[in-house]
């Protein structure tokens, strides 16, 4: 489990700290750095599968992601009683992201390249610095693995350092080329375990969206994040999952209804049945917010849990009676996985407080996002250039 989570120099997270329970909720007016928060978790995600520096390019590269304010606010910036203006750079640009837990923690620190030589990719941002090390807060006595530059090292069993790459190219991380399973399983295993981080954000109910359409069934045990294979995910849940919880879930938000899947020929549908209606109705057939709610108890009730949940809004598009079934939704699914909601909606938010979930209220500040009543946490330490 994630204990804390540290952001630096992303947008409007300045430099933010967050310490994480097992099942939280993160609210906040719009604007408070909300999707702030939701894409830097993305992007943590990212490096694990490669592909950090494509995410940062569709967002307009690292220059529009950037903090965009002063490097730091004096006291009377603070106060009000000087104009907000640049102050002289101490510090490298850089985006840092990072997280710990009781057995790993991760930093990595990504900057700009060098102005020679010369290049047409000369924009892209360039990892600077990467560490992994064991337990809560980083030391030098608990480090695990280290890249400075193109430069990486681990420490062997016997706890001495071992150069393993002399000439990783910037756009590369470790965790993806140098997790070997003889000389840093810690890496493979870090690496791993961050790409089973499963993200759901505002699933497709148009209709021509891929959920309500037959669909080609095989076993299913994770609902892909835009839905498509929703009828096989359903079945896989009811022939190997919670089948009795998932009927649960269908009851409580929709009394006297139930969801079943029906197939031929290879091909799967879901359809639902409801009180008082003589025939099943097909996915095409179903409301937006009933279809939407189908989907989030699919993905919630999954046969093969991650480690971590990360929902955004789950509330689109729902009626504010089904935020009561939906908060107590969300807690069952965290007592197998992490579960952090993102979400305005101030019902949800608290009927997931009354579910013993951690608020976590997010504020502007002189255009940078931190959080409402909590203290510091002084225990994070970044990996320095």
């Amino acid at each position: 489990m994630i204990s804390t989570l540290a952001i630096s120099g992303y947008r409007s997270l300045r430099d933010i700290r967050i310490g994480l329970d097992k099942l939280n909720v993160v609210t906040g007016a719009n604007g408070s750095g909300k999707s702030s928060l939701y894409r830097a978790l993305r992007l943590l995600a990212d490096i694990a599968q490669g592909r950090i520096i494509q995410s940062l390019a569709i967002e307009g590269g690292l220059p529009s992601t950037l903090w965009a304010g002063p490097e730091e606010f004096s006291q009377g910036m603070k106060e009000g009683r000087q104009p907000i203006q640049g102050v002289l750079r101490r510090s490298p640009i850089s985006l840092k992201l990072g997280f710990s837990g009781e057995q790993y923690g991760y930093a990595i620190d990504l900057g700009l390249p060098p102005p020679v030589p010369a290049s047409a990719f000369s924009g892209d941002p360039e990892i600077k610095i990467e560490n992994l090390w064991i337990g809560t807060v980083l030391r030098k006595t608990n480090l695990f693995a280290e890249r400075v530059g193109p430069s990486v090292r681990v420490r062997n069993e016997k706890g001495k350092w071992k150069q393993v790459f002399e000439n990783l190219a910037g756009f590369d991380s470790m965790l993806t080329h140098c997790s070997d399973p003889r000389d840093a399983p810690e890496l493979l295993t870090l690496r791993e375990r961050m790409r089973g981080w499963r993200f759901y954000d505002h699933f497709r109910t148009d209709g021509d969206a891929p959920a309500r359409r037959r669909q080609i069934g095989t076993y299913t045990p994770v609902l892909s994040s835009d839905g498509a294979d929703f009828p096989a995910a359903v079945q896989t849940i009811l022939e190997i999952g919670d089948e009795e919880g998932f009927a649960e879930a269908v009851s409580d938000a929709f009394p006297g209804s139930k969801v079943s899947v029906s197939f031929a020929d290879g091909y799967f549908e879901v359809v639902m049945s409801q009180h008082g209606l003589l025939r099943p109705l097909r996915t095409s057939e179903l409301s937006d917010g009933t279809l939407r709610y189908l989907l989030l108890i699919t993905a919630l009730l999954s046969p093969r849990p991650p480690e971590i949940m990360i929902l955004n809004e789950p509330e689109a598009s729902l009626h504010p009676d089904l935020l009561s079934p939906l908060a107590r939704l969300i807690a069952r699914a965290s007592r197998r996985s992490q579960t952090i909601v993102v979400s305005h909606a101030d019902n949800l938010v608290l009927d997931l407080t009354g579910e013993a979930a951690k608020q976590i209220i997010l504020r502007k500040r002189l255009g940078e996002t931190v959080i409402e009543d909590e203290e510091e946490l002084t225990a994070w330490q970044w990996p320095a250039r």
